[in-house]
C-alpha cells in the first residue's frame, strides 16, 4: 500500500468528520484510511436467493421473499401500537409486524404492486412473522443489485448513534475504495501468488467489502487469510532465526553427579516414555551452544515437574545455578515444597522467595544466591525484583508462563551475562494452531503420556435435581477415606447471575455433612493469606473431608488422597477452566471421579461443553473444542501476545491455511534468510511496515 495516502486521519475522508472520528477511533479501531479499508466485515447476507413462503423455518438467519401486502391495521394505543401487514406469494401468507416508525409506511404499500421483503423469520404460534422487514418495490435495479452479497459490520450501540450502523460503514467504505485503489501496492510476490491462484490485493479488498457473488468472496477471503498468517508466520520465524544466530547459550557437557544421583536414588519411579524423550531433546539444547527456548505442554499430572527438575540438575552438573518462576506464591510454595522433597537426599540448597518472605530471611537468601551457595531458586514474580542477583544462572524455568507479562519474564531473562537457557511449562494444553502462533518461535515438547498407575478420571454430568444421589456419593467415597472438592464459580451473590452462591454452597455442605462426623474446609481468593493457608493446609494433612472452594484451587493444590471434585454450575465454566479443575483429582491410585452439576436449562455451547468433558480425559482434544466454541481472543493468556489481533483469519477454522503459511515462510526463509533477493523486495517491506514498532520479545520466548 501507499503509505503516506492510506495513513491520511479518517476524519478527513468525506462523510466522516471529527466527531464520527472520534467514535470510530475509540468503538473500532478505525484511525486512518488504511484501517478502514481492513475493516472487514463479518458476515454476508445472501441477497442473491428468493425464497417461498412454504419454505420458510425458523432455524433460516434471514430470507428475502416477492409476494404483495395487503390487511394493513394498526393495534393497540399510544405506546403498544403496533402495525401488522400480510405478505402473501403464491404459495402461502405470513405476518409482517413493525413496533415503531410505522407511521409514513402505513399509506406507502400498494396493493397491486409487488414487493420484495428481507428480514429474519420468527415463529408465533403456528404461523411465521418477520419483524421491521426492509421493503422496497420489485425493479430490475432491487433483483439484479451491483452485489448480491451484502456486507455485514461490526457496529457499537455509539457508532450507531453517529448513524454508523453496518450499512454507514459500509457507505464509508463505498466512498473510500475507488480513491483508495490507485494508492494499494501488492504485498505478496508473484511466485507465492501464482501457484495458490490467489488474486491480487487489490482485487481482494475491493471483493471482500463488495463481492459481486460467493465465488469471488471466497478467493478474496482465502488471499487476506493466507497473507495475515503468513506475516505473523514470517516474522516469528525470523525472530527465531536471529536468535539462533546471534543468543549464544551456556554449554551444558556434562551429566553428572546431580542429574545421575537422582536419575538413579532420587526417582521413585520409572520415567514415561515421553519424559525420556523430552529430557533428549533439552539435552541436546544445551549442548547446541545457543540457547534454548522451548516450550513443555502437558496435561495435568503428566509429570512435567520431574523433567523441570531434571533440566536445572543438569545446570548445576556444570557450575550454574537454575530458577524456577510460578505465577502466585501458593503454586511456588507448592512447587518449592515438591522440589525440595524430591532432592531432599542430594545436600542441594533449595531457596524460596516470595512477595511474603520476611526482612531477615530475603537478605540471607539472596546474600547465599549472589554468592553461589544458593543453587536452585523457586518463587514468584519477586525474582525478577533488581536486587535479586544470581551468581551464575543457567537455567530458567517458567510455569504457567502466559500468566506473566513478556516484559516481566525479560527482566528475568537478562540476569545472566550470556542468556540462560529458558524451559517454558504449561498445563494447559494448546492447540495446534495457536502453538504454530501464539509460540511459532520456539520449539514444542510435549508430554503426552500419564505416569503409570494412574487411572482415568471417570467424568459424570449431574443436574442441580440429582443433588440428593451426589451427597450420598460423597458420602460413599468419605467412608472410604477419600476427600471431596466442591468447586463454585463465585463468591458472593450476584444480581446478574443466577448461581449457586459460595457462602450459600457451604453452608448447605455443612448442614449434609455436620460435624464431628465431617469437616468442612472454606477457600476463596478474598481470604486473608493466612487464612487461606490454614484451610488449605488442613484439607492437604487430611484433617477436613470436604473442601468448598472457588477456582482459587484451579492450580496450587496437590492432594492425591482427594478422589472426588464436584463442580457447581459448571455450565458457566469454560472448558480448559473445567479441564484444569478436573485435574486436581486422579493424583493418587485410587479411582477419582469429577461430578458437573448444571441447570436443566442449557445453551447449545455449554452442552457441548460438559458432553466434551464426559467423554474425553485428552487435554488437547478439549483445547481443540475449546477454540472451536470460544475462539482464540477469550482462550487464557492469548490476549497479551499482540499476535492474535487478527483481522480476518480465524485460528478455530483455518489451521490448512494457517500449515500452509508457514511452510511457505519457512521455505522463503531457507532459501533467502534476509530476504534480500530482489523478489523478495516485496516482503521485506512488507514486513518493515507491520513490525517496525515491535520489540523481538521473542528473545526471551
Amino acid at each position: 500500500m501507499n503509505q503516506e495516502y492510506l495513513n491520511t486521519p479518517i476524519e478527513f475522508l468525506k462523510g466522516v468528520g471529527p466527531q464520527r472520528a472520534d467514535q470510530l477511533k475509540q468503538e473500532a479501531g478505525i484511525y486512518t484510511f488504511g484501517d478502514l479499508l481492513e475493516f472487514f466485515p463479518f458476515r454476508y447476507i445472501d441477497r442473491s436467493r428468493f425464497y417461498k413462503i412454504r419454505e420458510i423455518n425458523a432455524d433460516m438467519p434471514y430470507v428475502q421473499i416477492r409476494g404483495f401486502i395487503s390487511d394493513i391495521e394498526l393495534h393497540g394505543h399510544r405506546r403498544t401500537t403496533r402495525m401488522t401487514a400480510t405478505l402473501r406469494d403464491e404459495t402461502g401468507s405470513m405476518e409482517l409486524v413493525w413496533f415503531r416508525g410505522f407511521k409514513w409506511l402505513k399509506n406507502s404499500f400498494k396493493k397491486e404492486v409487488e414487493y420484495i421483503v428481507f428480514g429474519k423469520p420468527a415463529l408465533f404460534g403456528r404461523s411465521y412473522n418477520i419483524a421491521h422487514p426492509e421493503v422496497e418495490p420489485v425493479t430490475p435495479g432491487a433483483i439484479n443489485q451491483e452485489s448480491a452479497m451484502q456486507p455485514v459490520y461490526n457496529s457499537s450501540e455509539k457508532l450507531r448513534a453517529r448513524g454508523l450502523d453496518s450499512k454507514g460503514i459500509g457507505r464509508l467504505l463505498k466512498t473510500l475504495l475507488p480513491q483508495a485503489k490507485a494508492h494499494i501496492r501488492e504485498t505478496l510476490p508473484e511466485e507465492v501468488l501464482k501457484p495458490l491462484r490467489l488474486p491480487g490485493r487489490k482485487e481482494a479488498l475491493t471483493n471482500i467489502h463488495f463481492p459481486s457473488d460467493s465465488k469471488t468472496l471466497r478467493k478474496a477471503t482465502a488471499r487476506l487469510k493466507f497473507e495475515e498468517l503468513f506475516y505473523i508466520q514470517l516474522n516469528l520465524l525470523r525472530h527465531k532465526q536471529i536468535r539462533l544466530e546471534k543468543s549464544g547459550g551456556h554449554i551444558f557437557e556434562k551429566i553428572g553427579e546431580n542429574f545421575n544421583g537422582f536419575y538413579h536414588q532420587g526417582l521413585s519411579f520409572e520415567l514415561t516414555g515421553a519424559q525420556k524423550r523430552v529430557l533428549k531433546e533439552i539435552r541436546q539444547d544445551t549442548l547446541s551452544g545457543r540457547q534454548m527456548n522451548r516450550l513443555l505442554q502437558g496435561d495435568v499430572g503428566s509429570g512435567k515437574t520431574v523433567v523441570a527438575v531434571m533440566s536445572m540438575l543438569m545446570a548445576l552438573d556444570n557450575g550454574f545455578q537454575a530458577c524456577l518462576m510460578a505465577p502466585t506464591e501458593i503454586l511456588a510454595f507448592q512447587h518449592f515444597e515438591s522440589v525440595s522433597n524430591m532432592l531432599k537426599n542430594q545436600g542441594i540448597n533449595v531457596g524460596l522467595l516470595t512477595g511474603s518472605t520476611k526482612t531477615a530471611q530475603r537478605k540471607e537468601l539472596l546474600k547465599a544466591l549472589k554468592e553461589g551457595e544458593l543453587k536452585i531458586l523457586i518463587g514468584t514474580h519477586a525474582l525478577i525484583e533488581d536486587v535479586v542477583q544470581f551468581e551464575r544462572l543457567g537455567m530458567v524455568v517458567v510455569d504457567e508462563q502466559h500468566r506473566f507479562g513478556v516484559a516481566q519474564r525479560a527482566r528475568l531473562w537478562s540476569k545472566g551475562k550470556t542468556p540462560p537457557h529458558v524451559l517454558v511449562m504449561t498445563a494447559t494444553p494448546i492447540p495446534r494452531t495457536l502453538a504454530m502462533t501464539f509460540y511459532g518461535d520456539l520449539d514444542v515438547s510435549i508430554i503426552d503420556e500419564l505416569p503409570p498407575g494412574r487411572k482415568p478420571i471417570k467424568t459424570v454430568h449431574q443436574y442441580d435435581a440429582n443433588r440428593l444421589r451426589v451427597f450420598g456419593f460423597m458420602r460413599d467415597q468419605i467412608k472410604l477415606g477419600r476427600q471431596v472438592y466442591v468447586v463454585y464459580p463465585l463468591i458472593n451473590e450476584s444480581e446478574k447471575l443466577d448461581l449457586k452462591d459460595l457462602t450459600d454452597g457451604y453452608e448447605s455442605i455443612v448442614r449434609e455433612f455436620p460435624l464431628p462426623d465431617y469437616a468442612v474446609s472454606i477457600v476463596h481468593g478474598k481470604m486473608k493469606h493466612a487464612e487461606k493457608d490454614y484451610e488449605m493446609q488442613r484439607f492437604v494433612e487430611g484433617k477436613t473431608h470436604i473442601m468448598v472452594a472457588t477456582t482459587v484451587i484451579e492450580v496450587g493444590i496437590d492432594v492425591p488422597n482427594a478422589s472426588v471434585m464436584v463442580i457447581e454450575s459448571a455450565e458457566r465454566f469454560g472448558l480448559s477452566q473445567l479441564h484444569q479443575l478436573r485435574g486436581r483429582v486422579g493424583r493418587g491410585a485410587d479411582q477419582s471421579y469429577c461430578i458437573l452439576m448444571s441447570k436443566t436449562e442449557l445453551s447449545n455451547d455449554a452442552r457441548k461443553r460438559l458432553q466434551t468433558m464426559v467423554r474425553t480425559n485428552d487435554g488437547f482434544e478439549i483445547a481443540e473444542m475449546d477454540l472451536q466454541l470460544r475462539g482464540p481472543g477469550d482462550i487464557q493468556g492469548t490476549q497479551q501476545s499482540g499476535i492474535l489481533d487478527l483481522k480476518i483469519a480465524d485460528l478455530a477454522k483455518d489451521e490448512p491455511i494457517l500449515k500452509y503459511a508457514r511452510q511457505q515462510a519457512m521455505e522463503i526463509l531457507s532459501k533467502d534468510p534476509s530476504l534480500s533477493q530482489p523478489s523478495n523486495k516485496v516482503i521485506l517491506h512488507r514486513l518493515k511496515e507491520l513490525y517496525h514498532d515491535k520489540l523481538f520479545w521473542s528473545r526471551i520466548s
